[in-house]
């Protein structure tokens, strides 16, 4: 078959060789980014004839491939703590990406717990261990994750050891500051240790000023046996922002993963997240929000591989959407052939507040044991007239009414926040979104 390069492919192609020269990495890392990025060639930008992403055709949606960004000046930083200002949160360890480049001087790296260690991703490049056994390469079969492994620049590399309970959750904070449209790719990884327990926070945020710009990110987890892992993730990017993020999760025997995604910002956004269980008796539960407005498109695929028997899996997702706004959920779950006794259920819905708005639910089960417990379903409907008038009728404005139903309608997916300070966070950001709706 013969692969035509499109203009986007032509300008990733320029961004990879005008950036070469900057990105770190030793010998090794350098050969590993010139074979993702002939990958990402041979591919090209996904399209709608790919499965995966036959609702999110970057074809369409993306349309061009920007430059890398530059490393952030003065003016950058000043702007980024501005920002970080606006999206405090009390009593974590904040560690702060902008443009794409770890920034220490903004993040909080005094009294490091013991057993934790926070590194750059740029010094675990330069010394090559991103090729060894504890942080190994994402597999680079997705084109966008092929780009992310080719281009990306910084990250924060996190370690937390053996029995380790850490009392402080960690933040990752991705600020865009740049006030001309560019790329920011970055990868990040985290280590849970056996019978460890950590909360990560991940927000993705932009700094007054920064608009159009294209936001790749990557982040591998390690969860050990025993280990458990809390993780909330927030994107409140630009409205006109792009957003591509993927999540390479690995679970050993009786790991705990806990996981709430929601997603407000960014003009078009995709969060694919896959999902394996490598060790029986561990647990995963996999929700997210979608509240979107006006023309954002946002996509969140997930991928739950039950590679081994005696797991179980929970995923509930929500979506609210007004305007002319588009929600794609494809949720895919592999029992395979030795994994008896999986437990595995997944539940999608979609509210949709205007004529206009569009859902795309894609729930599959692709079981190939005999003896499993597995369900999904999937929804899609408009606020309940019962209800509203109910409301309405003791008094409550139409708007106050549909917020008090849509908060209800959200609640069960937000409910897994274990942490009860970023639960409220959660339903802050969500309460943000209506009150803009207003």
């Amino acid at each position: 078959m013969t692969v035509v390069a499109t203009k986007p492919d032509g300008q990733a192609a320029n961004a990879f060789e005008a950036a070469r020269s900057r990105l770190p990495g030793a010998a090794a890392v350098t050969e590993q980014r010139q074979a993702a990025f002939d990958n990402y060639t041979r591919q090209g930008l996904p399209h709608r004839r790919v499965e995966d992403w036959k609702y999110t055709d970057l074809r369409v949606l993306m349309r061009e491939v920007l430059p890398l960004a530059a490393a952030p000046d003065h003016a950058h930083l000043a702007r980024a703590a501005d920002a970080l200002q606006l999206h405090a949160i009390d009593g974590v360890r904040r560690l702060v990406l902008v443009d794409g480049v770890f920034v220490a001087d903004l993040s909080d790296l005094a009294e490091l717990e013991p057993g934790l260690s926070i590194r750059p991703l740029r010094e675990v490049l330069a010394a090559g261990e991103a090729l060894d056994d504890r942080w190994p390469a994402p597999d680079t079969a997705d084109a966008m994750v092929a780009f992310n492994a080719a281009l990306m620049t910084d990250g924060v590399v996190i370690e937390v050891g053996a029995d380790i309970t850490l009392q402080r959750p960690l933040q990752i904070v991705h600020v865009a500051a740049a006030t001309e449209p560019a790329s920011i790719v970055t990868r990040s990884l985290l280590r849970v240790g056996q019978n460890a327990t950590a909360t990560l926070v991940e927000s993705f945020v932009a700094a007054d000023g920064s608009t159009r710009y294209q936001l790749h990110d990557a982040l591998h987890v390690t969860i050990a046996e025993g280990g458990r892992l809390d993780h909330l993730r927030l994107n409140e990017d630009a409205i006109d922002a792009f957003h591509i993020a993927s999540l390479f999760a690995s679970l050993h025997g009786q790991a705990r993963y806990n996981a709430c995604a929601l997603t407000t910002g960014g003009g078009v956004s995709r969060y694919q997240g896959f999902v394996r269980f490598n060790g029986e008796g561990a647990e995963v539960t996999a929700n997210g929000v979608n509240l979107l407005n006006g023309t954002q498109h946002a996509d969140t695929t997930l991928f739950l591989d039950h590679a081994v028997p005696h797991c179980v899996s929970r995923e509930v997702f929500r979506a609210v959407l007004d305007g002319r706004a588009h929600s794609v959920f494809q949720g895919r779950i592999m029992v395979r052939p030795h994994a008896q006794k999986t437990d595995a259920k997944m539940m999608t819905r979609a509210l949709l507040l205007s004529d206009e708005a569009e859902a795309d639910n894609k729930p599959e089960l692709e079981i190939f044991a005999d003896d499993v417990t597995c369900g999904h379903g999937a929804t899609t409907g408009a606020l309940d007239d019962t209800l509203l008038f109910y409301l309405r009728a003791r008094g409550l404005p139409e708007k106050e009414a549909q917020a008090l139903l849509i908060q209800a309608f959200i609640g069960e997916a937000i409910e897994s926040i274990v942490d009860d300070q970023l639960r409220a966070l959660a339903i802050a950001v969500g309460e943000r979104w209506l009150e803009a709706r207003a």
